[in-house]
């Protein structure tokens, strides 16, 4: 059996010299480190991770859960993520949540007992917010990613009431007041903060809020386009529509061309999010883009400094996303 002593010898080091080149646990000379990772390719030795995590001994895991597979939003943060882990020699294991609650609570479950060091986490919308209190009660280290829950965890996001004021502005600015605002899913903070910023632009504006305006999209493409089917069988339809994130902007844009309406001669259209094809779609969509690569990289850093330092102050983190101005938006045509 080839064992951690084996490499020791074959390097002509000590076994605890050994531990650490492995483990990262104390800083080893360069040439020293070089000879043991020589030696353990030289001998075969693969490190039972399973029996340091037993231990109680660092895993170097990272558990992330996030729904990603239905979100090109959150895949594009989880790419961050598993760069920057990969960056500082982290294994990253992902695990889908699809925005399911009990689904969440068992992936969170799953995670902690393969022994992760720490958790990223884009928690859903359930009120209870089960999975954050598992966290929080067995004490792993824990980050939460786009959305924000209270004060009890490091959590990074963006700045949602600015950008979604932003936005409804740059739409007024054009000449629109009849803006309709295709909403997330209720519970979630980003859904919360960017409504409250739809409306302190029209109240900036001197636009009354026209609570028929704002419709659910549920943060997904179907319940999207049915909410700006009602919304165009208004008396009064909108001018204008901002989307909550990139999935309810595709599912606008179906039920728009589905209503034989064009993007922006009949009317504007302004989103969150800049996914692969927002500057090829037809129009060219005016979007807030948000810094994905910066969230997931600061998120691992985030859960990095939480890992080493447990007592350390908890920080919330907004990130400033910018607004792409294409051709998605124009001014008020004829009714």
């Amino acid at each position: 059996m080839i064992t951690m002593e084996t490499v020791a010898a074959a390097a002509g080091v000590s076994t605890s010299t050994v531990s650490h080149v492995i483990n990262k646990t104390r800083k080893v000379h360069p040439d020293t480190e070089r000879a043991v990772l020589d030696a353990i390719e030289r001998v075969g030795y693969s490190p039972n991770h399973l029996a340091r995590a037993l231990a109680g001994a660092p895993t170097r895991t990272v558990g992330v859960a996030i729904s990603v597979l239905s979100n090109h939003y959150f895949a594009a943060v989880v790419r961050a993520i598993e760069a920057e882990c990969a960056k500082r020699g982290l294994m990253m294991l992902l695990a889908d949540t699809h925005e399911d609650a009990d689904y969440e609570l068992k992936v969170v479950q799953a995670l902690h007992e393969r022994r992760v060091d720490g958790i990223v986490i884009a928690p859903s919308a359930e009120p209870q917010h089960r999975a954050l209190d598992y966290l929080r009660d067995k004490g792993v280290p824990t980050v939460l990613v786009d959305r924000f829950v209270g004060t009890t965890f490091d959590q990074i996001g963006v700045e949602s009431r600015d950008a979604a004021q932003t936005l409804v502005e740059h739409l007024i600015g054009l000449g629109h007041r009849r803006i309709a605002l295709v909403s997330g899913a209720a519970g979630l903070s980003t859904t919360t903060e960017r409504l409250e910023g739809y409306c302190r632009a029209l109240e900036a504006a001197g636009i009354a809020f026209d609570p028929a305006l704002v419709r659910s999209g549920e943060s997904r493409s179907e319940p999207a386009s049915a909410a700006v089917h009602h919304l165009l069988s208004l008396d009064q339809r909108p001018t204008a529509l901002m989307t909550g994130n990139n999935l309810m902007t595709i599912g606008a844009m179906q039920a728009l061309r589905a209503a034989g309406l064009g993007v922006p001669n009949d009317i504007s259209l302004v989103g969150f999010d800049d996914f692969d094809w927002a500057d090829v779609f037809s129009p060219r969509l005016t979007v807030m883009a948000q810094p994905v690569e910066e969230l997931g990289t600061r998120a691992v850093r985030l859960l990095a400094r939480r890992i080493a330092d447990p007592g350390a102050r908890r920080q919330t983190v907004r990130l400033a996303p910018t607004l792409r101005m294409r051709d998605s938006a124009g001014v008020p045509g004829p009714r």
